[in-house]
């Protein structure tokens, strides 16, 4: 099911989205400073591209500078990749079949606005870490 309902999300949403990812992780490794941020986007970029069967969860070794990295990704890059998944939500959320999609969807925002500190995981690696997954 998860192969099925990834590759109707490829069609209708994840390839769009992952262009942004790529988009925005090209324009964060422009500057040497600001390449954590990249790397953070090409990883988001893979996950929006293939979301189900895996999760974000958090990384407990990351400190106070995934914080403040996050404040930064917010201003410069989060508001607008969050902004996306929700209007794309809201057009997936219009049918029956898009409803999964749009739940997924709304599972990115999170992730959208605060990657530092995050992990991406398998769904069966989560819950044997005992960890609450959102499918």
């Amino acid at each position: 099911m998860r192969t099925i309902l990834n590759i109707i999300w490829v069609v209708f949403a994840g390839f769009w989205l992952w262009l942004t990812y790529l988009a925005a992780g090209v324009l964060a490794c422009l500057l040497i400073v600001t390449i954590p941020w990249g790397i953070a986007s090409f990883r988001m970029a893979s996950f929006a591209l293939w979301p189900f069967g895996r999760t974000i969860v958090d990384a407990p070794d990351k400190g106070a500078a995934s914080t403040l990295g996050n404040v930064v990704w917010i201003l410069l890059f989060g508001w607008w990749l969050a902004l996306g998944h929700i209007t794309t939500a809201i057009a997936q959320a219009l049918t029956i079949v898009g409803i999964p999609l749009a739940l997924a969807n709304l599972k990115l925002v999170p992730v959208s606005l605060v990657p530092m500190g995050k992990e991406i995981v398998p769904v069966d690696y989560a819950r044997a870490l005992g960890r609450t997954v959102t499918v």
